[in-house]
């Protein structure tokens, strides 16, 4: 164990990757307005380097965020002077980048020759989920296809998966996994929920059903050029690698560069911030990509991109307060959607509007396709309340999709029912 841990840390130290030692993660839960106030004053800091995992947000919410270790001690000093209590979610962040690494080296000692003995339970590179792609495709020729809807800024080919048992322009279901680079669960799921598909489609009646009326399209690696990114050099990296003009950083936020509410409150205009918005609305060719396939297909009845974490069902709006018009519906299957993700392993879900629910947003995906006329638009925050955040454990990727799968079922089964 201690040896492949070394290993990890050698393999990531030779190849220049970004290292997190010392860092921590804290969790501070403001409760009072002034407690509130100096916490949201903390994202102006940037010579703390503080990375939010999530940001502050109201009063009882928590905001957890990434220290590297020069700022511990600084910012462990600021809070206590002013009152403002934390605790310690994770205690050092490299030794669980290590263990992650040490699994990932396990797990590629034998690459799979079929999709049957590939390890769902494993994260996995971009090029061994490309290579699973591949196979799922080859192996059922009359049911999947692999369809190329653009590049990355970076050349890489943006690959969705479509599952249909034939026809031409029938309603749809879209799945995105992955936007956010750095949720690496959600990208694990996708590839899960592409071989549960191929499993299920004839011996699960519900599923059955909805691919008898209508086609699935699942983007497993939305954002590929991130995801490469954390995988070679930062595992911490979240935003697209696009270059800004004027500007010595790098990256969008894939979410705020959706032509909704764009630039508006709950995106920044600095190229630095995480939740950087772009240019223009649809300037990450990551976006662009999936805004004209769905306005050339123009069928597609239900959309759900998938993130990590805090383990929330959404559907919009994110970027203003007015309620949608089908907020009840959309409400009501949220909590069916939630009541069956919970049947299994009794994992809790919070659900709501985006902004009712977690913050105000402007330019996210699902408010973007709502707008378009996709009324079953919704958002999954996975697995899991902070534990661990961006870096859960491999051992709970299979349960994460198992009981997402039964939520994303519901979510099909209303669009297949509410075709006209």
């Amino acid at each position: 164990m201690r040896g492949l841990v070394l290993l990890a840390a050698l393999v990531a130290a030779a190849a220049g990757t970004e290292t997190f030692v010392g860092h921590q993660v804290l969790r501070i839960i403001p409760t009072s307005d002034e407690e509130l106030q100096k916490v949201q004053e903390l994202q102006d800091l940037e010579e703390l380097q503080l990375d939010f995992w999530l940001a502050p947000r109201g009063l009882g919410h928590p905001v957890d965020v990434r220290v590297p270790f020069p700022s511990l001690q600084p910012l462990k000093a600021h809070l206590e002077a002013n009152g403002v209590s934390y605790s310690i979610m994770i205690e050092d962040v490299q030794e669980l980048l290590d263990q992650e690494q040490m699994e990932m080296l396990r797990g590629r000692r034998q690459m799979p020759v079929t999709t049957n003995t590939f390890n769902y339970a494993s994260y996995h590179t971009l090029d061994e989920i490309y290579t699973f792609m591949d196979l799922l495709v080859a192996e059922n020729p009359n049911l999947v296809s692999k369809l190329e809807i653009g590049r990355s800024t970076e050349n890489r080919p943006l690959y969705v998966l479509k599952f249909s048992k034939g026809g031409t322009n029938r309603p749809a279901v879209w799945i995105d996994t992955g936007i956010h680079s750095r949720e690496w669960v959600t990208q694990a799921s996708g590839v899960w929920f592409a071989k549960q598909i191929v499993l299920d489609h004839e011996n699960d009646e519900g599923l059955a059903s909805v691919l008898d009326k209508m086609d699935i399209f699942l983007e497993i690696v939305t954002n590929p050029d991130g995801f490469a990114f954390t995988q070679t050099q930062n595992r911490m990296w979240r935003k697209t690698r696009s270059k800004q003009s004027g500007s010595a950083c790098i990256g969008v936020d894939p979410n705020r560069n959706w032509d909704a509410g764009f630039g508006g409150p709950g995106a920044s205009g600095n190229p630095c911030s995480e939740t950087y918005h772009g240019p223009y609305a649809n300037s990450e060719p990551e976006v662009k990509a999936i805004v004209d396939f769905v306005k050339n297909h123009g069928n597609i009845k239900a959309f759900v991109s998938i993130h990590s974490y805090s383990q929330l069902l959404l559907y919009p709006y994110g970027y203003t307060r007015t309620p949608v018009p089908d907020q009840k519906e959309l409400h009501e299957v949220s909590a069916k959607a939630v009541a069956a993700l919970s049947s299994l392993y009794g994992t809790k879900y919070k659900y709501g509007s985006i902004i009712t629910t977690i913050y105000q947003a402007s330019g996210g995906t699902i408010d973007w396709t709502y707008n378009q006329g996709i009324k079953y638009s919704f958002t999954f925050e996975l697995r899991d309340t902070g534990r661990y955040g961006f870096l859960l454990p491999a051992k709970q990727i299979v349960p994460t999709a198992q009981e997402t799968w039964l939520a994303l079922k519901v979510i099909m089964l209303h669009a297949r029912d509410h075709l006209n």
